[in-house]
């Protein structure tokens, strides 16, 4: 996102959201709702901007960024090699001793259930409560 563009836009979840009114298509439809379903999980979350233009969502530490792509919207998961993942949402960045990752394409389907599971159990494992994990 050029400065430019983020012109007027002070907070984080004001970058977040002219990020994905300036990516106007698929892309950005994803990311919006992705986000929808991290704040549903868990409604104490708090948005941040980091590394010049990422999305990223804390609870007593990381839990995971949306990062976009020419050809995926990627949600990757701080501490994801730690959680459980029945649904088997995970998908890329699966060689790491830490972080895990979803990619989503164009047309995929979001396992809105499952997916918020995850976020609960990474904001679970952040605050040392209770967690599925591996």
């Amino acid at each position: 996102m050029k400065k430019s563009e983020t012109k007027g836009a002070t907070t984080p979840s004001e970058l977040i959201d002219a990020r994905i009114a300036e990516l106007g298509d698929w892309r950005g439809e994803m990311l919006a709702r992705l986000r929808a379903l991290i704040h549903a999980a868990d409604p104490q979350i708090v948005e941040e901007w980091k590394w010049r233009g990422v999305p990223c969502w804390y609870h007593d530490g990381l839990v995971c960024t949306g990062e976009t792509y020419k050809a995926v919207v990627k949600m990757t998961f701080a501490q994801g090699a730690s959680l459980a993942d029945p649904a088997r949402l995970f998908n890329s960045s699966l060689d790491g001793n830490v972080r895990r990752a979803i990619d989503f394409h164009e047309g995929d389907t979001v396992d809105e259930k499952a997916l918020q599971a995850l976020v609960r159990a990474a904001v679970a494992l952040n605050t040392g409560k209770s967690a599925q994990r591996k």
